[in-house]
């Protein structure tokens, strides 16, 4: 079989990846052989490569991007490196409504810092969290299958605990006043039990500041009991003098100032 017949024989079928090894099996002949026609299928824009020996088939509404939009083969591709995952930060609250900016790349929460991975136009980058498998995740169904992303409340709390990739801690309070009416104040307080005590503590404060007082009361027992010391609200900065708040145990430390 030729490279050509057969992405087309899996686009027929409704399968728009594969890996080299099936490749190899499907076209037969040397392997030598098959990448030379795999590599004449990618300059002809008509599949893209993600991930060494993983593929995707472009479809012709995607040629522009010279890839698949991520979230048609971040699960697949998830499935292949046997790799747990849930799609977080700005690109889970985008699907959540809350993402007043498209963002720029596509954010994955794994378990191991892995590097970004460039496909044509489109970028995905990766954020190590090791108990990851403990966090609820909501399956949203696309063009090409099902994909695993954190519920608002993980969102919400991951934000304030990676505000570097998430464009600092002003657009974190924007996004987070955007996300709060999807936010369940019970749920939040579930996660917030397995998270850092200190994204708790920048939460809070944040929802107060933003005026979403029963969520910041759900979230205030738990930071008094559990809060052991005051924590800067931006890591890395200078601590003093600066205004401290009582009622989250936090060294304001930083201007935010979300957009309107």
């Amino acid at each position: 079989m030729r490279a050509r017949a057969y992405i087309e024989e899996l686009a027929s079928n409704g399968r728009h990846h594969f890996t080299s090894v099936e490749a190899f099996q499907a076209i037969g002949g040397s392997q030598a052989a098959a990448r030379a026609q795999l590599r004449r299928l990618r300059e002809q824009g008509l599949i893209a490569e993600p991930s060494r020996s993983f593929h995707v088939i472009v479809s012709p509404e995607y040629r522009r991007l010279r890839c698949l939009p991520a979230e048609q083969f971040v699960d697949q591709l998830m499935k292949v490196w046997e790799e747990p995952y849930y799609v977080g930060l700005l690109s889970a609250a985008e699907r959540h409504g809350a993402a007043h900016q498209r963002p720029q790349c596509f954010q994955v929460i794994v378990r191991k810092n892995r590097a970004a991975l460039s496909c044509g136009k489109v970028r995905v980058e990766f954020i190590a969290r090791g108990d990851l498998e403990k966090m609820p995740v909501a399956t949203f169904h696309t063009p090409l299958g099902v994909l695993r992303y954190a519920t608002p409340e993980v969102t919400a709390l991951e934000l304030v605990g990676y505000p570097n990739h998430a464009a600092g801690l002003s657009n974190v309070a924007t996004i987070v006043g955007e996300l709060a009416e999807r936010l369940d104040a019970g749920k939040l307080l579930e996660v917030a039990r397995l998270s850092p005590v200190s994204w708790s503590q920048r939460l809070g404060y944040l929802l107060e500041l933003l005026g979403h007082e029963d969520l910041a009361k759900a979230l205030e027992p738990f930071v008094q009991a559990q809060a052991r010391s005051y924590t800067p609200l931006r890591r890395a900065a200078a601590v003093a003098p600066a205004m401290r708040s009582a009622r989250w145990k936090l060294i304001v430390n930083a201007e935010v100032e979300p957009d309107a």
